[in-house]
């Protein structure tokens, strides 16, 4: 049948499966907002305060659900308010299409109004992109874009289209998705054999979870590996929940923000198995020094990740659900009592601590994983706040920790806690941020009450831009240079102004009672959490120091 350009649009979303977009629209993707208004019914439509928000929106939702998320922008500063959320997603491997519209062909390249090569722009910062200038061509390009946004390591895709391609028509038929089969070509019976030989002949295995096994749902398999060999087991940031963080061999996050008991042991191991993780300068420290008594196997579907930080002795590319779930077929059962409990006294001689009086970040993010009983989705923005969240909330579960790890993207939060609970609207979404971080996109509190979405926005106040003055207080011999924020902007007046609940806490009862509150209110909430601004996030690794180089404030009140 004969369809317009903007009507293939919408029915290819709605091949692909897609129930949810996010957007803005504006006069060059005005055909398609015409279509999706006569498929509302279908395809719901998330009208952001701004498109940065909507772009962080699918990422929260894809991120949370293991879909592919979908965002909409028009031309010239709506394709462009989208570049940050795109990069976002691409350092993180989140499977996102961004649906653009430009200025018709005959305009292309002559400067005309709200004219932008987005295409260009982005070439950097996506897995592919494309540019369709023929209608005929479009509905194979959208379907190629869902395609490659999965296939592999997945990432952000983006497609822009011409205003005069969508009034233009052309024969369209529906197909069925193809599926996008796990990446097991590169997967050889030699090397599944050498990380076996490694797994064997290892004494003290360490086992190092990265974003890599959330993507791929291998935490099943996960667990019957880490049941088999009988290690301790860290992880990164975005590999939170992979492995249940509950667990007795679970020791925490590796890296400048890591537990020492992870710090040490990764440091004291002979077999560190690197599982879907990128090896990030925030993990190694110090390259050279890293691991340094251990050989190192790792497991990743991106060959490109091999070697490229941290040179290993072995590896197997491919699914990482796939390749664990052929190292199981041939692992036997193993014991290394005497490395656990070498690492357990660790664990209790090196717990996280905080101060006992006092609200303060730590007490926050644990009270928040007692009465939400560990099962919330947490979403973070970037800063100390976001380490704390990391560290003191107990991840059982894969994909309940969204987070900008690889970008760090203040702003990121709110938009993502919006499209995560679009997307699972019988949880419980709570954003925390720092004030900071909130001021950048806030007005997607806005975006919270008009969609109805009882999202929680935890704001952890210091009235300071916290890890950038920590880092002052600790390298910069404490010059506050443009990290004091100590103004007169008022959160709670501000939600209350877009139609939210705000509540000012300062201890810690108060916070107690606000926070049950914002979870019996089932409407959008925001705390404004008033902390001291010279608390610090500990332990911590200096940069470019290795990572057994571990302290906390006690460690600086001995020199």
């Amino acid at each position: 049948m004969q369809l317009t350009g903007a009507q293939i649009v919408i029915e290819c979303l709605k091949e692909q499966g897609v129930d949810t977009v996010f957007g803005y629209p504006g006069g060059a993707i005005l055909n398609v907002y015409d279509e999706l208004y006569k498929h509302k019914n279908e395809i719901r439509h998330v009208l952001t305060s701004h498109e940065q928000g909507a772009s962080h929106a699918a990422d929260g939702y894809a991120r949370s659900t293991g879909k592919v998320g979908v965002c909409l922008a028009t031309s010239g500063p709506g394709a462009t308010n989208l570049v940050t959320g795109i990069a976002t997603a691409y350092m993180d491997s989140v499977p996102l299409v961004a649906i653009t519209c430009n200025v018709g062909v005959p305009l292309l390249g002559k400067d005309s109004f709200q004219e932008i090569d987005i295409a260009g722009i982005t070439m950097p910062i996506t897995k592919h992109n494309f540019i369709v200038k023929d209608v005929k061509k479009l509905a194979d390009t959208i379907r190629k874009a869902f395609e490659i946004a999965k296939k592999g390591r997945p990432g952000p895709v983006l497609v822009d289209i011409p205003k005069d391609v969508t009034a233009q028509t052309a024969e369209y038929q529906a197909k069925e998705p193809k599926v996008v089969p796990r990446d097991i070509k590169r997967i050889t019976a030699e090397d599944l054999k050498t990380a076996l030989d490694l797994i064997k002949e290892a004494e003290k295995p360490y086992i190092f979870v990265g974003g890599g096994a959330v993507i791929s749902d291998a935490s099943a398999e996960l667990r019957e590996f880490i049941d088999k060999l009988d290690a301790p087991v860290c992880d990164s940031l975005m590999g939170k929940g992979a492995f249940d963080g509950t667990d007795e061999r679970y020791t925490g996050m590796l890296g400048m923000h890591g537990t020492k008991t992870s710090n040490y042991g990764v440091s004291e191991c002979d077999l560190l198995i690197a599982i879907g993780v990128r090896f990030s300068d925030r993990v190694f420290g110090n390259a050279k020094k890293f691991a340094s008594q251990a050989k190192i196997l790792q497991l990743d579907v991106d060959p490109a990740e091999i070697n490229k930080n941290i040179v290993v002795t072995a590896s197997v590319i491919g699914d990482i659900k796939e390749i664990l779930t052929r190292l199981n077929a041939k692992l036997e059962p193993m014991e290394h009592k005497e490395w656990m409990t070498h690492i357990l006294e660790y664990k209790e001689k090196y717990p996280l601590t905080y101060a006992k009086e006092g609200l303060s970040g730590p007490y926050i993010v644990e009270k928040v994983y007692e009465m939400t009983k560990g099962e919330a989705i947490m979403v973070t923005e970037v800063g100390q706040h976001q380490m704390w969240a990391a560290q003191y909330y107990k991840y059982a579960n894969p994909r309940t920790l969204l987070t900008s790890g690889g970008l760090g993207t203040m702003g990121y939060g709110l938009g993502a806690a919006i499209g995560a609970q679009v997307a699972n609207p019988d949880k419980q979404v709570v954003n925390i941020a720092g004030d900071g971080c909130f001021r950048m996109n806030m007005n997607e509190v806005a975006t919270a009450v008009r969609e109805k979405l009882p999202l929680i926005q935890v704001v952890i106040n210091n009235h300071v831009l916290g890890m950038v003055r920590q880092w002052q207080n600790l390298f910069y011999e404490a010059r506050y240079s443009a990290t004091v924020l100590n103004d007169s902007v008022d959160f709670v007046k501000l939600a209350e102004a877009m139609g939210a609940t705000g509540i000012r806490v300062t201890t810690r009862d108060e916070f107690d009672i606000a926070f049950q509150k914002a979870l019996d209110s089932k409407t959008p909430v925001v705390l404004d959490c008033i902390i001291n601004c010279d608390d610090k996030v500990w332990p911590m690794v200096a940069p470019g120091a290795a990572i057994n180089e571990v302290f906390c404030e006690e460690d600086l009140d001995k020199k």
